[in-house]
């Protein structure tokens, strides 16, 4: 007696003395069970495609972005350059008007400081009085304005601050005979040159 389990078909429903339906029926389910296996692969392959498309786009999105963002930040450096330069641009556009207003300012003032020159050249300032006071005020506000003069007798003529009216010097040596008129300077800046009288060493 043939034991069921040593036959392969025994499970399928065909023997091996099965007749013509049941070979054809067992041949249709090996069939079918290796359309199956085929199919289970083909969808696993599939899988396996989709997600490694969805890897490659996703890596495409990654790049995307940071090129945007790459772009992006050196917009912002370029933006942040030139507003840097702006700020310094005015900054010294600002400084440049303050120092052109106290220079005319400082121009204005000259003018009475001659004045005042010329009094105490005449005598008019050596006794105590108002005109006095006055001048002695001015003179203080002149320096906490940061106005200076220059050009004394004795001093080395410099033609790039004095201007020289009279050359009665006869060497190459040359000093500053008389003073017509004072220099200032504000802060270091030159406003008005001294107008001297050139002489000879004493």
């Amino acid at each position: 007696m043939t034991n069921p389990t040593d036959n392969p078909f025994a499970d399928r429903g065909a023997g091996p003395d099965a007749g013509p339906a049941e070979a054809a029926a067992a041949d249709g389910f090996e069939q079918n069970a290796f359309d199956d296996a085929v199919d289970a692969d083909a969808a696993a392959q599939a899988e396996a495609d989709e997600a490694g498309d969805g890897a490659g786009a996703v890596d495409d999105e990654a790049t995307r972005l940071q090129s945007e963002l790459d772009e992006r930040t050196e917009d912002l450096k370029r933006v942040s350059a030139e507003y840097a330069n702006y700020r310094r641009r005015v900054d010294r556009d600002r400084q440049l008007d303050r120092e052109l207003a106290k220079a005319f300012i400082a121009g204005e003032l000259l003018n009475l400081a001659d004045d005042l020159d010329r009094a105490e050249q005449h005598g008019d300032l050596s006794a105590e009085g108002p005109l006095r006071a006055f001048a002695d005020k001015f003179r203080n506000t002149l320096t906490t304005l940061k106005i200076t003069g220059f050009g004394a007798e004795g001093e080395e003529f410099d033609p790039e601050v004095h201007e020289a009216v009279q050359d009665t010097s006869t060497g190459d040596e040359k000093v500053i005979g008389a003073v017509l008129r004072k220099g200032y300077r504000l802060d270091q800046r030159l406003i008005r040159t001294a107008m001297v009288v050139i002489a000879d060493p004493a």
